[in-house]
């Protein structure tokens, strides 16, 4: 992956209101595959008996890794938009930890980037939720 392709695609997700709200980063990017971080927040709680983490704010996560994916795939221009994204919920994120999501851009047409994401707190091996989503490719 080039160097301008990962600074553009930093430089999106840092430019994205949503994600400076929720404090969320770009770990790793290149070739395909982003890596974020979601820290735990007291505003992301979408149960207060509970601490656990707003499914919105894990969807957040995801959906946005996901088109950093796309973005910095080799064959990818450099923006994108969601078309299609699914989330499974596997379990609710344990409170207080730190959500990571890596996606994986695996197959690119003409117009459409498919990705694949996961989700994972520091508490386990089991994931708290996992993606699949299609991503507008502009025509070159």
């Amino acid at each position: 992956m080039t160097r301008d392709k990962a600074k553009l695609a930093k430089q999106f997700i840092e430019a994205i209101p949503h994600c400076k709200a929720l404090n969320m980063t770009l770990t790793s990017i290149g070739d395909g595959v982003a890596e974020m971080a979601l820290p735990y927040d007291v505003r992301t709680v979408g149960d207060p008996e509970s601490g656990v983490m707003h499914g919105g704010a894990v969807l957040a996560l995801m959906d946005t890794c996901c088109g950093a994916a796309a973005m910095s795939h080799p064959s990818s221009p450099t923006a994108t938009a969601t078309i299609d994204l699914r989330i499974d919920y596997m379990r609710g994120a344990t409170p207080g930890q730190t959500l990571r999501t890596r996606a994986e851009c695996y197959r690119i047409t003409r117009s459409v980037a498919f990705v694949r994401a996961t989700a994972m707190d520091d508490d386990s091996d089991n994931p708290v939720a996992t993606a699949t989503g299609a991503f507008t490719v502009e025509s070159k």
